[in-house]
């Protein structure tokens, strides 16, 4: 028997396909299961959706029973950004500290370990790398996000990522195409805007770009930001000049290309989710993220049916809304196929020659990231416990602030007794009498971004000159205290090893 499928039914389907929603829970919601019967080809996971391995694997196993091609996606960049080992830190650091190493060997292989554990948790598309150039320091998205301020050291550790991840199945989605590293507004926020030329664009923000590409990134992320050079009416996840234009004609690319979150407020406050992810299709845009914030069936219905209207009244054309469900339907099927293989089976990554057994390969790198630079009275390893101080900036969406940073939680396992206290003003005061008669370490996070903590630590040093000073976020300001710290980043790895420094092990 002969199943007819209308045209409708199929332009439903595709709009569906195309979407990349969010949800609220760690087991998936009815309605979720019954739009994969329908059609909805990919799911994203956040922070809220994970609890233990485990239970991950056993989410996705439930949703692949509905449809064993669905693509599970998540914004897993190790570091400072993870959903995997949101309630605790994690276990890799992320690329600033790997770009400050600067061993491609070593970045392959962090990316490869992170993709296997996603891949056994059944998770088979990541939202990264990120492959911004961090030319503004003051940047406040991106910072230890990316490998660093250098075009080529970008590239090339953008390329390492790529192949780690896909050699053992997990797509990888380079972001944030054109480049989001010369902002100085946080396009969760506002619109950015970047004020270059087309010559530095592709001298700079471009390069890391065509690197992934060549490595075969099987998809991209398109930035919300506004490249007057590039478009001066729409920013890049709108526009044909700069998705089909620049990325697929230009550059050659042909795998998928995602957008940014469109609730993020450079698109929802300016153009609306529903009418910015019409336009987004019609520019070149193949998959819609949206869920961080607005994880309901409601927003997947309101997008779905503005997708199929625009087609209907001529907006958007039909063969482009088909060829972006193909291109996630072909990607779903190059997953499908590593799965199959077990590509993320096995055991864990090997770690560089002369590392100890056993020893996990993201201690390694965030041991190898640290720099140590001691002050004029030298340094005496910590027997005792210390105070610790954390003076704690408010952290950008993409970081989250449930994830916990710091070294007090692993100063504490090594130096029994070691208590600690958040601060966010230069509470100097505070801090002296809460620590009494024990050394202080301070920690402080992005500390040439926030006068405020410059003027603590000045405040501090000059009455304990002894403190130990751990800066986890970029390492622009000069170093000081008994012993400076910097780590490069604030995963819970990054907090580890510079806790096995100030203990002296």
């Amino acid at each position: 028997m002969t199943t007819l499928v209308s045209a409708s039914d199929t332009l439903t389907r595709d709009a569906l396909t195309v979407l990349q929603p969010g949800f609220v829970g760690t087991t998936a919601p009815d309605w979720l299961l019954r739009r994969i019967g329908e059609g909805l080809s990919s799911v994203g996971l956040f922070g809220r959706n994970i609890a233990s391995p485990e239970q991950l694997a056993a989410l996705t196993a439930r949703l692949r029973a509905e449809r064993d091609d669905v693509l599970v996606a998540i914004d897993e960049e190790g570091g400072d950004v993870t959903r995997l080992e949101v309630r605790h830190g994690s276990s890799f650091p992320g690329n600033y500290a790997l770009g400050s190493v600067d061993d491609v060997d070593l970045t392959r292989a962090v990316a490869e370990e992170l993709g296997r554990r996603l891949a056994a948790c059944g998770v088979d598309l990541n939202w990264a790398p990120s492959a911004d150039v961090n030319s503004n320091p003051d940047n406040p998205v991106i910072g230890v996000r990316s490998f660093g301020p250098g075009t080529d050291l970008v590239a090339r550790h953008t390329v390492a990522y790529v192949e780690g991840l896909q050699a053992v199945g997990v797509a990888a989605c380079t972001k944030h195409f054109p480049g989001h590293g010369d902002t100085n507004v946080d396009s969760h926020h506002a619109l950015p805007r970047i004020d270059v030329d087309l010559d530095t664009l592709h001298a700079r923000e471009l390069v890391p770009f065509r690197a992934a590409i060549a490595a075969g990134s099987k998809a991209v992320m398109s930035a919300h930001i506004l490249l007057p050079a590039l478009d001066p009416d729409r920013p890049a996840t709108l526009s044909p000049r700069i998705l089909t234009g620049l990325l697929r004609q230009e550059l050659g690319f042909d795998g998928l290309i995602v957008t940014d979150g469109m609730e993020m407020q450079a698109i929802a406050s300016t153009y609306g989710i529903e009418r910015g992810s019409v336009l987004a299709i019609a520019a070149g845009a193949d998959a819609i993220c949206v869920g961080g914030g607005l994880a309901d069936e409601d927003t997947v219905l309101r997008l779905r049916d503005a997708l199929v209207d625009a087609v209907r009244t001529g907006e958007l054309p039909e063969e482009r809304l088909a060829d972006a469900a193909a291109r996630v339907r072909a990607l779903a099927s190059w997953t499908q196929a590593h799965r199959a293989r077990g590509a993320g089976s096995g055991p864990g990554a090997a770690v560089q020659e002369g590392t100890a057994p056993g020893t996990e390969i993201g201690l390694v790198a965030a041991r190898r990231a640290l720099t140590l630079t001691t002050g004029e009275r030298p340094h005496t390893p910590m027997t005792g416990a210390p105070y610790v101080a954390a003076f704690t900036p408010v952290a950008n969406i993409a970081v989250g602030d449930e994830t916990p940073w710091g070294v007090a939680a692993e100063l504490e396992r090594l130096l029994p007794g070691t208590e600690t206290g958040a601060y966010d003003e230069p509470a100097v005061d505070a801090v002296l009498a809460a620590a009494g008669e024990r050394r202080i370490v301070a920690v402080v996070r992005d500390a040439h971004r926030h006068p405020w903590m410059t003027e603590a630590l000045d405040a501090l040093l000059a009455a304990r000159p002894d403190t130990v000073v751990v800066e986890m976020g970029l390492n622009r300001a000069e170093p000081r205290g008994a012993l400076h710290i910097a780590t490069h980043g604030a995963a819970r790895v990054c907090g580890r090893a510079a806790a096995e420094a100030i203990a002296g092990i």
